[in-house]
């Protein structure tokens, strides 16, 4: 067992209760998805809500019981396991995000898993709460004996030289950690399109507008993972064409989130999201143009 493994099982074995870590199961056929928790964000309370009307806004906080000085949704990375194959997606923010985050070594220790043991990682997008979890102490991959994956587009924009320059001050970080990171990942990366599958029986949705190549997967006909292209368990669903100003493209990511939500609720589908409550797979329920998300 290597030393970080080793760290991250006491550090699990200590922590109460130990189902935090490993939060929620769902059963595929003859595999099955767990979310595994890398703690919270800590985003200003008006993070989601910043350009609704003010009454609408305190109206919904009411309802969902939103702190208005501060919003801390929780991480939920996803683990695809069908017998042969232990596939993340996302790799959880590691050390050097925010102190609330980057707790995935110590989920997965608490579910008995190693790094060693991880076979294929897959990315949703190169946000910090997604891809900084990616490298050691050392800037070598985390799972060493793993194949990578990303979309060709997202993977396109975040190494192009040009977007530090014009994403906006407020995300110059995200594009040179990204930028960075995939720099060093590169000749291990293998690149897929939309509606490809990157892993047998996980099909690829592209889901732009929270990032320019942001990637939702189908995994097993049965579950969508949307990763941040439904990002909330309120307004994303009571008001899905809301543009928020969490995404890059407020438009176009609202579009992606309509679009996902009827495909959800018209093939049955459960939902998978890495910041949704109650380890983040629940159902989706639709009311005329308005949807709502159910727990478990």
């Amino acid at each position: 067992m290597k030393r970080r493994d080793f760290l991250a099982l006491s550090a699990a074995a200590l922590a109460l209760p130990r189902t935090g870590f490993a939060a929620t199961e769902l059963g595929l056929g003859q595999g099955k998805l767990i979310t595994l928790s890398d703690g919270n964000l800590t985003l200003p309370g008006d993070f989601v809500l910043a350009q609704m009307d003010p009454a609408l806004a305190a109206a919904m906080r009411q309802k969902y019981n939103l702190d208005a000085n501060s919003y801390t949704p929780p991480c939920n990375v996803t683990l695809y396991q069908d017998g042969t194959r232990n596939v993340l997606f996302d790799v959880g923010a590691g050390p050097d995000f925010m102190p609330s985050a980057g707790k995935l070594d110590e989920a997965l220790a608490a579910a008995g898993i190693t790094h060693d043991d991880i076979t294929h990682v897959v990315f949703t997008h190169a946000h910090p709460d997604h891809l900084w979890g990616l490298l050691d102490d050392f800037d070598e991959p985390q799972f060493a004996n793993a194949e990578y994956f990303i979309g060709q587009s997202e993977f396109d924009y975040w190494t192009d030289p040009d977007t530090v320059n014009t994403i906006g001050a407020a995300r110059t970080t995200f594009a040179a950690g990204a930028a960075r990171r995939l720099d060093i990942l590169a000749e291990q990366l293998q690149f897929f399109t939309d509606g490809a599958e990157p892993v047998p029986g996980v099909t690829a949705r592209l889901s732009p507008g929270h990032t320019p190549g942001h990637m939702s997967f189908i995994v097993g006909g049965k579950a969508l993972i949307t990763g941040d292209a439904i990002s909330n368990n309120f307004v994303a669903f009571e008001q899905p064409g809301f543009a928020t100003p969490s995404d890059q493209d407020p438009a176009m990511a609202a579009t992606t989130r309509i679009a996902l939500l009827d495909q959800i609720t018209a093939d049955n589908l459960q939902i998978v999201g890495f910041h949704l409550p109650g380890g983040g797979i629940g159902t989706v329920t639709r009311q005329g143009d308005s949807y709502s998300y159910v727990e478990g």
